[in-house]
């Protein structure tokens, strides 16, 4: 689970995109708080410490406003076209009890051996979209990989969530598998078309012989 984290935030009166660029210019970060049919509050959020959370993987937070904390959920990130800079935040008001619908990062762990054995790891999928109490959010859901073979697979059904969890994502979805080998797969791709033409040509041959 995911730390549970205070950042002091500052409230903002000025909106536009000259203002926000001067406001990132001193290390702050323009936000909004919103959310259980409260007023949107505008604010700023100091970049560096902001950056940090998230870079920890922390969604949950306390976010204190003139001497007010509010428990918040990081909702969503806007990014500069590198993804490198932060230029705004929406915090979501949440409740200890309340559930929610986030998407969280799956962590591969350990090694294949179907890899070591020349197969290749293929990963359709890298996050996943859980129901959980916000408050106890994982900050990853970790898949072992440690006896898949090759032509192994892991779907979403067989991975192991955290109590209170519940996938929204595809049952059948595939997070992992192991493929065979280019030249093994190509190899039977091969075979599998020299062969059919011999069963159509020996199916012709025998309906010439029953004229």
């Amino acid at each position: 689970m995911a730390e549970t984290v205070t950042l002091v935030t500052k409230p903002r009166t000025t909106k536009g995109t000259h203002k926000s660029r001067q406001l990132r210019r001193t290390g702050q970060v323009p936000a909004v708080i919103y959310g259980h049919k409260e007023a949107t509050v505008s604010v700023t959020v100091p970049g560096d410490e902001l950056g940090k959370i998230i870079r920890h993987g922390t969604r949950v937070l306390d976010l204190q406003l003139d001497g007010k904390v509010e428990k918040v959920l990081i909702r969503e990130l806007q990014f500069d076209h590198l993804g490198m800079e932060i230029l705004h935040a929406d915090f979501a008001r949440i409740s200890a009890d309340e559930r929610v619908v986030v998407e969280v990062r799956i962590e591969l762990r350990g090694t294949a051996p179907g890899v070591t054995g020349g197969g290749i790891l293929d990963q359709p999928l890298h996050s996943l979209e859980i129901e959980c109490l916000a408050i106890s959010m994982p900050e990853s859901i970790r898949v072992p990989v440690g006896e898949l073979q090759v032509g192994g697979i892991i779907h979403v059904r067989d991975l192991k969530l955290p109590e209170g969890t519940r996938a929204i994502t595809d049952a059948e979805a595939i997070v992992v598998q192991v493929k065979a080998p280019a030249a093994e797969a190509g190899a039977a791709a091969e075979v599998a078309e020299t062969a059919e033409p011999e069963v159509i040509g020996r199916q012709k041959a025998e309906e010439a012989e029953a004229e």
